[in-house]
């Protein structure tokens, strides 16, 4: 039997979850009015890139405010430094050798570099995708929350969310705002002139940052029930919505249509595991 909770802790817990409530509905506004900014730049182009600086910071910050709702804030931290440390530098690797993902170069459309070598928003882009891919794999998977290989389950579903993501990204990355540019490659089959391995590439990685980050991500406390949380499928089919409308207005057909099988097939398996 579990001791009864201190009434000075009771009071630090409905302050700190009125704290989280309120900093996730300014932080989720504002993260919709990136969105605005960055859908609206679509159909009237500008030189300027803050639009999509903003949209990057916003989906960061609401992202760990959303999830600093149910885990400690320390853990959170914890976890999206570890996230934004081992999946950025994969990619200044990437960028400079090939490896994992394959011969890419970084475009001066991405912003301003660390060292040189890696775009500043970067870093913050893995940790929006890998949270909120995570946060829809528990939707997914909560019919089954209770077996004992549901971490496992948790992790794999997650690299593949994460992938399937990227899928839907790169030709936004680097067909439309160039944010990127992919070498050359021998082999006949590619994705949009990505290469296959820079798939494979992203799903190991991922696998990588899970193996280190999910011991922070363990929910310690005991709960009597678990309310869905829709706030990383909102996350992550707002930014589908947004890569499909880039593809379907400059031609990228074949990118459009794997935009909205993704995002169809995420609705129907998420809402889905929501209702168990």
């Amino acid at each position: 039997m579990r001791p009864p909770t201190p009434p000075e802790n009771q009071s630090a817990t409905v302050a700190g979850g009125f704290f989280f409530s309120r900093t996730l509905r300014l932080s989720t506004f504002l993260l919709a009015s990136a969105f605005a900014l960055v859908f609206a730049k679509l159909f009237f182009p500008m030189d300027s890139g803050w639009p999509e600086a903003l949209l990057v910071l916003t989906a960061a910050i609401a992202t760990i405010v959303a999830l600093a709702r149910h885990l400690p804030l320390q853990s959170v931290l914890l976890a999206a430094f570890g996230i934004a440390l081992i999946g950025g530098a994969a990619s200044g690797i990437g960028a400079a050798s090939g490896i994992p993902f394959g011969q890419f170069t970084f475009g001066s459309e991405a912003g301003q570099k660390i060292f040189k070598t890696l775009p500043w928003g970067i870093p913050l882009i893995w940790v929006v995708v890998v949270f909120n891919s995570r946060g829809v794999a528990r939707l997914i998977l909560r019919p089954w929350r209770k077996i004992r290989a549901y971490g496992f389950w948790l992790i794999g579903l997650t690299a593949v969310l994460t992938t399937l993501f990227d899928l839907a990204f790169d030709p936004f990355a680097s067909r439309v705002k160039h944010y990127w540019f992919w070498s050359p490659t021998q082999l006949p089959v590619a994705w949009q002139g990505a290469p296959l391995v820079n798939f494979v590439g992203w799903a190991f990685v991922t696998l990588l940052i899970l193996a280190f980050i999910t011991p922070a991500l363990v929910n310690k406390q005991l709960s009597k029930r678990s309310v869905p949380d829709f706030h990383p499928l909102a996350v992550w089919l707002g930014a589908i919505l947004l890569f499909a409308t880039a593809s379907a207005l400059h031609g990228l057909w074949a990118a459009t249509a794997v935009d909205g099988i993704i995002g169809v097939l995420m609705v129907i398996f998420a809402i889905r595991g929501a209702r168990w």
